[in-house]
C-alpha cells in the first residue's frame, strides 16, 4: 500500500513559479507511470502530467512547456515545477499512479494564481 502527501503549493503571483511534491510512505519504483492531476472548483479532476519510469514525460496541451514533472524513485518522491503560472492554474493539485488507483488519493495541495 503506498500513502501519498502532496506539500508545496500556496499563493503566487501570475508569472511565478512553484515546486510541487509527492512524497509516498512506500515504493513508487514498481509504478511504472506516475502522474500529476488538478481539480479547479466546479471542474472535473484532470491529469497534466505523467513521468513513467526511465524519465519519458507527457503534458496536457495547457501546461505544455510551462510544467516539468520529474521522479526520484530513490526518495519515493514525485515533483512538479510548474513556470508562468496563470490565473486558470489555480486547483487542488494531487499526485497519484497513471492510471489512478482510488486508494493512492491524498489530501492534494492548493495552488492559488492571483495578484
Amino acid at each position: 500500500q503506498v500513502h501519498l502527501v502532496e506539500s508545496g503549493g500556496g499563493l503566487v503571483q501570475p508569472g511565478g513559479s512553484l515546486r510541487l511534491s509527492c512524497a509516498a510512505s512506500g515504493s513508487i519504483s514498481r509504478i511504472n507511470a506516475m502522474g500529476w492531476y488538478r481539480q479547479a472548483p466546479g471542474k472535473q479532476r484532470e491529469l497534466v502530467a505523467t513521468v513513467i519510469n526511465g524519465g519519458s514525460t507527457n503534458y496536457a496541451d495547457s501546461v505544455q512547456a510551462r510544467f516539468t514533472i520529474s521522479r526520484d524513485n530513490a526518495k519515493n518522491t514525485v515533483y512538479l515545477q510548474m513556470n508562468s503560472l496563470k490565473p486558470e492554474d489555480t486547483a487542488v493539485y494531487y499526485c497519484n499512479s497513471n492510471p489512478p488507483v482510488r486508494s493512492y488519493w491524498g489530501q492534494g495541495t492548493q495552488v492559488t494564481v492571483s495578484s
